[in-house]
């Protein structure tokens, strides 16, 4: 065996997962509270940052995202075809890796460090330019970082354990950056005159430090000049980006992604929505429910990589689309009568069962894609794996900035969220008064989401994996 075609040790397996832990924090961090930190819901103790209303009904915050993760779209591609044909004594990918982290992690903070405390446009034009500069530092570090899976696994079983590796550190952190207002209610506490605006900021701020940190154990643990297959690509950016799409397998992939990431960017975006307005809880409940999801995931990791190995991933994949369909339709009917289980407890289902998908869709995915690569690098001898991660990036971002679009603007549904209280005549204390209150711009976010996790099973069906093994087996064996 080279040293181009060593394995790579189970250490260097965990370093590299912990660079996922860290721009999973990042996004995270936008993906919970972004919205909810510039449009919070009435009574929250948050000022509105924004105009609610850009135009045609459409949200502020909507098309601010949607131009963010357009513009993210659009880079995707072209970093990945540099990082396609990148040589340095250091490789191809780690240089990306160096650059882009430490910018992302500053850029993810000052969105949240508007210069107004009120609603100004001088914190539109703050929160988008931070924005746009935060996707483009991300997208110089994940695309290149995602395009490692298929050169440092060697096999589908290595390429598999990779991804569940990055699946575990992935739902850290969704765990870590959830913990936002549970870190800013400690601050206020431990800190005389500190506001909630301000310890949402400060919290915020502690979190991008630690992802920041995280980010570059992959960038000093991994040479590519030992472990990879580092083989510049020749082929011209334009020729690269249609033979990627060409690939059939590839195609219904990356349309299949578009719609689940749309759907569950509803849920991520939507989940303090719920929990307050739906569930008439506090904030603070998400930061105590997320770690219930990692702990149901975290169980299913071993089930899911043992069960892949076994039956296969697509067939696991399509059940983790078809449980959150179940789970999205569910959020429709959060907080009413007509289900029988306390409120609080109808929070932790929503998270338990979530737990299971989120642990199928973490891991298969990122191997599955990996497999695809591969076969196409041995067909047509080019190694774009960049390119292949780009494209299907482009195609989640997409995804989740229609989803970030589609969920803000159905918030204005009948004028925006309005929550009445009541004194229940039983217990004395404040409840929702439902009937007053006007919920349905966050009720039907789950039907919506619904809709398209539909349309990701019947693209991702079309997926052929056994004739993809069995064609890469054929050709290595020659």
């Amino acid at each position: 065996m080279s040293l181009q075609t060593l394995p790579l040790p189970l250490t260097r397996q965990i370093s590299y997962a912990i660079g996922q832990l860290g721009w999973s924090i990042l996004i995270n961090i936008i993906g919970f509270h972004q919205v909810f930190f510039y449009l919070p819901p009435n009574g929250e103790g948050l000022p509105e940052l924004i105009v609610k209303v850009a135009f045609f009904g459409i949200s502020t915050i909507g098309v601010v995202s949607a131009i963010g993760r357009l513009w993210d779209g659009v880079t995707d591609p072209i970093i990945a075809n540099m990082s396609d044909k990148w040589t340095s004594k250091w490789g191809r990918r780690i240089p990306f890796l160096a650059t882009g982290g430490l910018p992302a992690a500053v850029f993810c903070l000052l969105i949240f460090t508007p210069p107004e405390r009120g609603i100004t446009t001088g914190n539109l034009i703050w929160m988008t330019t931070a924005l746009l500069l935060f996707y483009f530092f991300l997208t110089i570090y994940v695309t290149p970082f995602f395009a490692l899976i298929p050169e440092l696994g060697h096999t589908a079983n290595e390429r598999l354990n990779l991804s569940t590796f990055i699946s575990v550190t992935y739902a850290l952190g969704i765990m870590v950056a959830a913990q936002v207002p549970l870190i800013a209610e400690k601050l206020m506490a431990a800190v005389d005159g500190m506001d909630k605006f301000a310890a949402y900021q400060w919290a915020i701020g502690i979190l991008c430090a630690i992802a920041a940190i995280c980010m570059y154990f992959p960038v000093f643990a991994i040479n590519e000049k030992k472990y990879t297959k580092s083989e510049p690509s020749a082929v011209p950016f334009k020729e690269a980006l249609m033979m990627t799409f060409k690939n059939k397998d590839f195609l219904f992939f990356s349309i299949s992604d578009f719609n689940y990431f749309l759907s569950i960017t509803i849920l991520t975006t939507g989940l303090s929505y719920y929990i307050t307005v739906l569930l008439f809880q506090e904030a603070s409940l998400v930061s105590e429910i997320l770690p219930v999801m990692l702990f149901s995931s975290f169980l299913c990791y071993p089930i899911v990589n043992f069960f892949a190995k076994k039956f296969g991933k697509k067939r696991l994949v399509l059940y983790g689309f078809f449980i959150f369909l179940l789970l999205f339709i569910f959020i429709y009917f959060m907080g009413m009568d007509i289900i029988p289980i306390p409120k609080v407890i109808q929070a932790y289902l929503i998270v338990v069962v979530a737990g299971v998908p989120m642990a199928i869709l973490g891991i298969l995915p990122n191997a599955i894609l990996a497999d695809i690569a591969e076969l196409d690098a041995l067909k047509t001898g080019s190694r774009r794996e960049g390119l292949f991660y780009a494209a299907r990036t482009l195609m989640q971002k997409l995804g989740q900035t229609i989803g970030v679009l589609i969920f803000s603007s159905l918030l204005l549904v009948g004028g925006g969220i309005n929550k009445v209280e009541k004194i229940d005549s039983v217990t004395g204390k404040k409840v929702l008064d439902r009937e007053k209150s006007n919920l349905v711009g966050v009720q039907i976010t789950g039907p919506v989401a619904a809709a398209f996790c539909l349309l990701a099973i019947v693209m991702f069906s079309r997926y052929k994996e056994k004739e993809t093994l069995e064609e890469i087996e054929r050709i290595t064996r020659k």
